[in-house]
């Protein structure tokens, strides 16, 4: 079932130097892999483990569980030895660390019956560790497995800077991904909705079962959350899952194979990098074989996830579990003198203080400077310029820093989540941290209820 195209004129592409070249990098594969408790949102920051350092385990056994949650289980992407337990401020467990077997031994979950009713369905899901791959709109939490979706969305483009080209994320896991949109279909009292850009790929366009909606126009317009606002936007009573075209992947070979394979094909981009291009690898793998002999320079940042919405990781990192894109870019920890004032080096700008403004289409050398302070925030009316949704983002913000919960519900906080209002915090005169005041907002939400 297709729509009409649904055109976007609101946003902005930040166009970037470093785009992964579409080829996949001839890299030995990582040895050690993470879960990370802190890639959830709302997950308890001490969740009870199943295994201890030195415990032999197979891939899709269960680790830990989150104890207001203990049904749901989050399993080892890989079979290996666990070799650490990494603990923060006040014990809190960090990273989940597993040295990997150079062959996968998974453990058997058992095929799912084709004849599965939807109860059977969620239990499958909640024990193999793939439950945790689906998002809950509103929130962005793990779902509640008690609740019934009244959608599930997406989104099968990404426009966010140096964003992945889905085709190369989804070579070979066709068969997958529609044995997933299979199961999905069973699990909400609605539809299963694909958001479309540009030259989708085969896998999406010919995809059965599900609604399909085109969307054009910059970024956000890849966004799932700008999608479920344009196709059916969110209430307050309403509850909407969300998950990547990858992990539909992962979900499908799950119930037909009875392994959780969570493989995942990353992009490897950056200016900052010798080689870009896509690697195939499992979740949570380390970072440290993808730059090792890759960087131009020592003085660079490097982001699980893209430039506007990813998470800053160290050398001997890891990806996060929900992230297909490893960005390297410029550390912008030097000051620029009156660049406020003077000319100053070509970079992605709405402002037409810069001269950039005028070649839209031009690809930038960039660094993580935030050229500016922290100001008072005043109103300018151009986080409305970069949302494609019929909400007031800046007032949404001020209404979520004095706690104003009806307001923050009259104003459409149900509606998104940070990736939403990134654009919003780029293009911040104020540079307010929009994207934190944001979350700070929906966990209080979340709290009260």
């Amino acid at each position: 079932m297709n729509n009409s195209v649904i055109k976007l004129k609101r946003g902005y592409d930040i166009n970037l130097l470093g785009k992964a070249e579409k080829t996949f990098l001839s890299i030995e594969q990582p040895k050690l892999f993470a879960l990370k408790p802190g890639d959830i949102h709302g997950i308890a920051p001490i969740p009870k483990l199943h295994v201890k350092e030195g415990d032999e385990i197979k891939a899709g056994q269960p680790l830990y569980f989150d104890k207001p949650s203990p049904n749901v289980q989050y399993c080892a992407p890989v079979s290996g030895e666990i070799v650490e337990v990494r603990r923060g401020a006040k014990r809190a467990i960090e990273a989940v660390v597993m040295l990997a077997d150079s062959t996968m031994d998974f453990y058997d979950h058992g095929r799912l019956s084709d004849q599965a009713s939807r109860e059977d369905i969620v239990q499958y899901l909640l024990k193999s560790g793939a439950w945790v791959l689906m998002r809950q709109r509103p929130f962005n939490i793990v779902p509640d497995p008690t609740a019934v979706p009244r959608d599930i969305f997406i989104s099968c483009f990404d426009t966010a800077p140096l964003a992945p080209d889905y085709g190369m994320l989804m070579k070979g896991k066709e068969t997958a991904f529609q044995q997933g949109l299979r199961v999905l279909g069973k699990l909400t009292s609605g539809r299963v909705h694909l958001g479309l850009g540009p030259g989708s790929p085969e896998v999406f366009t010919r995809a059965e079962g599900v609604v399909k909606h085109s969307f054009e126009g910059p970024h956000p317009a890849g966004n799932v959350g700008v999608h479920i606002h344009h196709v059916a936007p969110i209430n307050k009573s309403d509850v909407v899952w969300v998950l990547k075209p990858q992990d539909v992947a992962i979900i499908g070979r799950l119930v037909a194979e009875g392994i959780y394979d969570a493989q995942r094909t990353i992009a490897v981009a950056g200016d900052e990098l010798k080689k870009t291009g896509y690697f195939q690898t499992r979740i949570g793998a380390a970072i440290k074989p993808l730059i090792e002999g890759n960087l131009k320079t020592d003085h660079v940042r490097m982001i699980s996830g893209n430039p506007l919405t990813g998470t800053r990781i160290a050398a001997d990192g890891f990806m996060s579990l929900f992230d297909d894109q490893l960005t390297v870019i410029e550390e912008g920890d030097k000051p620029e003198f009156l660049g406020w004032l003077l000319p100053s080096y070509p970079r992605p700008s709405l402002s037409r203080t810069f001269l950039s403004y005028l070649f839209p289409n031009r690809e930038f050398h960039v660094n993580t400077n935030n050229h500016g302070e922290l100001r008072a925030y005043v109103m300018t009316g151009q986080y409305e310029e970069v949302l494609p949704m019929d909400l007031y983002p800046q007032h949404l913000i001020k209404s979520i820093m004095y706690r104003d919960f009806d307001e923050m519900e009259g104003l459409g906080i149900y509606e998104v989540v940070e990736e939403d209002l990134a654009l919003c915090e780029f293009v911040c005169t104020s540079k307010q941290p929009v994207q934190a005041i944001l979350r700070e907002g929906l966990d209080a939400m979340r709290v009260e209820g």
